[in-house]
């Protein structure tokens, strides 16, 4: 299949503006970026550590060189307000508090739910790659929560490599305040806790997860649950009629969300603790929705000629 972008000037200009750094360093951060200590010493609010570490993940930076980026930035733009050096924004983004998510279109929300794995890179990688010993990768979970129709990530979690993808679809319900209508998940969250997790918040929400191929119904009397009517749906039509029938293909989306997030963030977390890798996966997923605002393409499917 080949598509085209309708919106393609549009487009171009949001991708230009992606490199500007008025994109990255907003007035709103700048007037609440410090205060003086007792001595003269500046005091860093959390929005100009915030900021720095977006710029970091943005341009994709070392610390050391992003404290150089900021401070000439700051001086060209002439203001009097220092660049946080590198120590402090390592040290300050293990605590730091959690950034809001991103404003979506108004109205009950289409929610997309997948997960990811980012590398971490540690000592046992280390000596795999310096002196050919074997090790055991370690790995974190990215959990991702989209909104099919704008494409921005409006839920995350960060969980280690061990945790199950179940699990997470109430950490990240929790995250959102908007209404929700639809909730769409692969088959590995299948399963009647998941159905009962969604149901908990709000009556007709609908549940679009296809299940396994050893799913039996329930049994239970009185009417069929969404799970059941799934499983009769793929007895009678057939598992491709059933995911047109749902719509089940939207699932793609949070699966180009994931590929977006590794090609311009990263496959891996360089953070070494775990409070900081959370925050290194937040930050992340706000420059990442940042990118998207900035400019999204509106592409359409090309009609084939068949002669």
């Amino acid at each position: 299949m080949s598509f085209k972008v309708q919106n393609w000037l549009a487009y171009e200009a949001g991708l230009r503006r992606r490199g500007s750094l008025t994109l990255w360093i907003e007035d709103a951060a700048l007037e609440c970026w410090q205060t003086s200590g007792p001595s003269g010493q500046a005091r860093f609010k959390d929005a100009a550590i915030q900021t720095s570490l977006m710029l970091r993940t943005a341009f994709n930076r070392p610390l050391r060189q992003t404290e150089g980026l900021m401070a000439s930035t700051l001086t060209l733009m002439d203001l009097t307000i220092s660049a946080p050096d590198h120590t402090t924004v390592s040290r300050r983004a293990v605590r730091l508090p959690v950034m809001q998510p991103a404003s979506v279109p108004p109205g009950p929300l289409h929610v997309l739910i997948d997960s990811t794995g980012l590398q971490v890179y540690g000592a046992g990688q280390w000596l795999e790659a310096k002196h050919g010993m074997k090790s055991r990768r370690m790995w974190r979970k990215l959990h991702l929560a989209v909104d099919a129709v704008s494409g921005m990530i409006v839920a995350q979690t960060l969980t280690d490599q061990d945790v199950d993808d179940p699990s997470q679809v109430a950490p990240l319900l929790d995250q959102i305040d908007d209404p929700i209508a639809r909730v769409t998940a692969d088959g590995a969250y299948d399963g009647v806790p998941t159905y009962q997790t969604v149901a908990a918040y709000g009556d007709g929400i609908e549940v679009v997860i296809p299940p396994r191929s050893t799913a039996v119904p329930s049994g239970d009397p009185g009417v069929p649950t969404q799970r059941d009517r799934h499983l009769e749906m793929i007895a009678e039509q057939g598992r491709l009629s059933w995911q047109v029938a749902t719509d089940y293909g939207q699932r793609s989306l949070v699966e180009t969300t994931m590929g977006r997030y590794k090609a311009l963030i990263g496959p891996r977390l360089r953070a070494r603790g775990f409070p900081a890798q959370q925050t290194e996966a937040t930050i992340g997923v706000a420059v990442l929705n940042r990118m998207l605002a900035a400019g999204r393409p509106d592409s359409v499917r090309r009609q084939s000629i068949i002669a």
